[in-house]
């Protein structure tokens, strides 16, 4: 796959990219996948010190350290903000979000140590918390960029307002923007997520783009009706549904953050680059989804 750049100012990934938000437990799985994603081209990785039970992060890491994957030929994204309670945090009541400063450089500093790496491509604030000092949090933010641990800096579930407000406290730019889209969930074409994150010169980066398995299982009205149409664009473009769907977000110029564990899966998100949708298949796509009409006459 060649390789793209995140944003105007980002790092170069793979246009798909994989993330670890699914896992819990699968030590003995994560090499096979990681694996599989180089061999397809995938080359970029997307963490957080929460994922997999806050266990991710140290197998992953186990893997450079064991010499089965290079540092230099992969990207690691990583992030921090949403705290879950665990075992592993005994410090952790409640669930809570916490971007503070003080929070900020602990976690980067703990996934630095468990990915065994000196830096991370992109670090993240997942969701912004209302309580954090906006002012000591760019600062943090911006002394990670300069000490080099981190080479860039991105947001994940952020509203327009909250990202537009963070970065009116910052010197440095924000190269990424993780939201959710995909063809059960587009939101982010209403409220003007998408827009904004484009005119900023990001590539969008689309949580969930087969809705966690719902568009290929889904029971309700619309996943059928979506479903069912998908079918069709499947045997025009003698694909399959997955492939179409995600084929309608990459339309879109966002990147597919694929999350889960089926090597079946992973390769249909892949062979969607294949795949150019004509302009018209991609509205009748659009249309299906929607309960409303699209376009006013």
């Amino acid at each position: 796959m060649e390789k793209v750049y995140l944003s105007d100012a980002g790092p170069k990934v793979s246009p798909a990219i994989y993330g670890f938000w699914r896992w819990e437990n699968e030590v003995a799985s994560m090499e096979k996948i990681v694996q599989l994603c180089l061999e397809l081209g995938i080359n970029t990785f997307d963490h957080a010190d929460r994922y997999g039970d806050y266990s991710c992060e140290k197998t992953f890491g186990e893997l450079i350290s064991s010499g089965s994957v290079s540092r230099s030929d992969i990207i690691l994204f990583s992030k921090c903000g949403v705290c879950l309670p665990h075992a592993a945090r005994p410090e952790i009541r409640v669930k809570h979000v916490n971007t503070s400063a003080d929070h900020i450089s602990k976690s980067v500093e703990n996934s630095l140590r468990n990915l065994k790496t000196d830096y991370l491509d992109v670090f993240l604030l997942d969701q912004l918390d209302p309580l954090s000092d906006l002012e000591s949090t760019a600062l943090a933010l911006e002394k990670l960029k300069s000490s080099g641990k981190v080479k860039n800096i991105g947001v994940s579930n952020f509203s327009v307002y909250q990202h537009q407000l963070l970065v009116s406290y910052l010197n440095i730019p924000v190269v990424s923007n993780h939201i959710d889209l995909n063809l059960l969930q587009t939101t982010a074409l209403d409220n003007g997520a998408l827009d904004y994150i484009k005119q900023k010169y990001m590539r969008p980066l689309a949580v969930s783009p087969l809705a966690g398995g719902r568009i290929e299982q889904g029971t309700d009205e619309i996943a059928l009706r979506v479903r069912k149409k998908l079918n069709e664009m499947a045997a025009k473009y003698e694909s399959n549904i997955e492939s179409i769907a995600v084929a309608w977000v990459v339309k879109l110029g966002a990147l597919p953050l694929i999350g889960t564990l089926e090597e079946s899966r992973i390769r249909n998100i892949v062979n969607s680059f294949n795949i150019d949708l004509e302009h018209q298949d991609w509205y009748d796509l659009y249309q299906t989804s929607r309960p409303g009409p699209l376009v006013q006459d």
